[in-house]
């Protein structure tokens, strides 16, 4: 075994868990078959294999990033419940003490 029962109650310390002493004993044993699990894999021939970021190829789908005309400041805000000149008049959310 490569994980003890210290080892699992010291890691639950650090992350402030509480937890029974069945589910000590149960998170001991699952941890040691993933890791029984991980040393299977170590054993397997991998020349040859190139070693990959990712599972599956990786594309951008976003557009094509082009300047283009926008709005003009008096079409946006056009539709302001409330402005100030040009700029959309707001509720003021800082309250200033004096």
């Amino acid at each position: 075994m490569k994980i003890d029962k210290g080892v699992v109650e010291y890691v639950a310390h650090l992350g402030r868990l509480a937890l029974e002493p069945n589910e000590v004993e149960l998170y001991t044993s699952q941890l040691n078959r993933i890791l029984e699990y991980m040393d299977s894999l170590n054993t397997l021939d991998t020349e040859g294999v190139e070693s990959t970021s990712h599972a599956v190829p990786v594309t951008c789908v976003l557009r094509e990033d082009l300047a283009k005309d926008s709005f003009s400041v008096e079409e946006s805000i056009l539709n302001a419940p409330e402005k100030i000149g040009s700029s959309f008049k707001v509720p003021p959310i800082i309250e200033v003490e004096e």
